[in-house]
């Protein structure tokens, strides 16, 4: 590990909007933020742009970033430490951990933002919306709760459609490509580091949001396994 990551990682140790595996924070978000107000998270967060974005846009609501690589929760937690941002916070874990942090309804919103597409049909189970995730997003989210889907990858994005088609999701809003809707939702516009990136050198960028208003069958998995092998998905 380089010697930067290393002071970085030893940095968040002492920052107080950091917490590593934190234990006992089950339903007690509301004594940390010292108020009620809806808990959004951001997973996979990398540098923590949304996190911080959101939280400068919408100080009536709290925000928890989430990832496991601590040279990267850095960024966000010290720029939120320096602009005074009371109502972001981070997680340092892996993310199969999350329902280790919260009860049930506690969270009102879930974005995943550029994560990794995991495009080998081997790794499907590592998409942050395959169902194996989903159900514990299920865990944590409010009757109501809404989850957003950020990426450039279109593969990513038509899995995702796949699998709400599948599994009968609410699928509230989606958009093969923001930049070309006539007006953008402000909190679109917030960019990450990745988006910057293009990685997929697709020049799109999607967009999903969409509720787990029913239960995912397990059944339905195998069906699931079906669309996989075929190449428009991989």
């Amino acid at each position: 590990m380089g010697q930067k990551k290393l002071i970085r990682f030893e940095a968040i140790k002492g920052f107080d909007n950091v917490l590593e595996y934190p234990e006992n924070m089950q339903g007690k978000w509301k004594d940390f933020f010292n108020n009620s107000n809806p808990l959004t998270l951001e997973l996979a967060c990398g540098k923590g742009e949304y996190a911080v974005g959101l939280g400068r846009m919408y100080t009536h609501r709290n925000f928890i970033g989430i990832d496991i690589k601590g040279n990267r929760i850095w960024r966000g937690a010290k720029t939120a430490l320096e602009e005074g941002l009371t109502n972001v916070a981070f997680i340092r874990s892996h993310m199969d951990k999350i329902t280790n942090y919260f009860e049930p309804g506690e969270v009102a919103e879930i974005w995943i933002t550029f994560p990794d597409p995991q495009l080998r049909i081997s790794r499907a189970k590592k998409r942050l919306t395959h169902p194996r995730f989903l159900r514990l997003y299920q865990q944590l989210l409010q009757k109501d709760g809404l989850v957003h889907l950020k990426t450039d990858s279109p593969d990513l994005y038509h899995f995702t459609l796949l699998v709400i088609e599948l599994y009968g999701l609410e699928l509230l809003e989606h958009s093969e490509n923001i930049h070309t809707q006539e007006s953008i939702k402000p909190e679109l516009l917030i960019k990450t580091h990745y988006e910057g990136l293009d990685i997929a050198q697709s020049n799109r960028i999607h967009y999903l949001c969409f509720k787990l208003n029913k239960e995912l069958s397990v059944e339905i998995d195998e069906i699931l396994k079906q669309h996989l092998r075929e190449p428009s998905i991989d």
